[in-house]
């Protein structure tokens, strides 16, 4: 075994992640009351109502504070401007792949697709030929690309082009979404690695970079 050295996250990147973190175990938590108000009893269905609407007032104030937290960082705020200026991805996503990964922008399309887990595996042994599926990876990045991609398939033009062309292909709309997840990582990996912000051609839909 020879891992990969890695720098130590230095204070403000912690601090970062722990701000994402508490997002996410906020939002957590109000699925959470969400899913038993559906059960409650009216009695306790407006407590439960109150301690959600408290929850995603937090929630908001956490998403401030890390545009703040960003904004206030001049390296930072360059590759978050970079990362936004693609239709879809918004000031989460952007926080989320500058905290949970740092190696985009310096990896190729492969590499970078195998360490979020959005590059699919075949499930192969002998003359059986598996199902080719997609798994490990770091998955809280996983989890904001896939929403992006949710966004990315009605407002992107890119994206939204490729997926209409896989469901068309035949594609079950999951596989197509993975797909286009993936894509929109390539993209933003090659914006980064170009130092290119988004930027949509005046007469073809194609990215005017490098996604190689």
């Amino acid at each position: 075994m020879e891992p990969q050295v890695r720098a130590m996250p230095d204070a403000e990147m912690r601090k970062l992640r722990a701000l994402l973190m508490r997002r996410r175990q906020l939002l957590e938590m109000a699925v959470a009351e969400g899913n038993r108000s559906r059960h409650a009893l009216e009695v306790v269905r407006r407590g439960i109502a109150v301690t959600v609407r408290c929850l995603r007032k937090q929630v908001a104030v956490l998403d401030r504070e890390i545009a703040t937290f960003i904004d206030d960082m001049p390296a930072w705020r360059e590759r978050v401007t970079l990362l936004r200026s693609a239709p879809a991805v918004g000031v989460v996503t952007s926080a989320t792949l500058l905290a949970q990964l740092p190696e985009l922008g310096s990896l190729n399309r492969k590499q970078i697709a195998a360490l979020v887990g959005l590059a699919p595996f075949n499930h192969d042994s002998g003359t059986l030929r598996g199902r080719r599926t997609i798994w490990g990876g770091r998955g809280q990045v996983r989890a904001v690309l896939y929403m992006s991609t949710l966004v990315a398939i009605k407002r992107n033009p890119v994206i939204s082009k490729h997926y209409r062309r896989l469901c068309d292909a035949g594609k079950a709309r999951k596989v197509a979404l993975v797909a286009c997840a993936r894509k929109l990582l390539v993209i933003l990996n090659a914006m980064l690695r170009s130092n290119v912000p988004w930027h949509m051609d005046a007469d073809s839909p194609k990215l005017t970079l490098s996604t190689s």
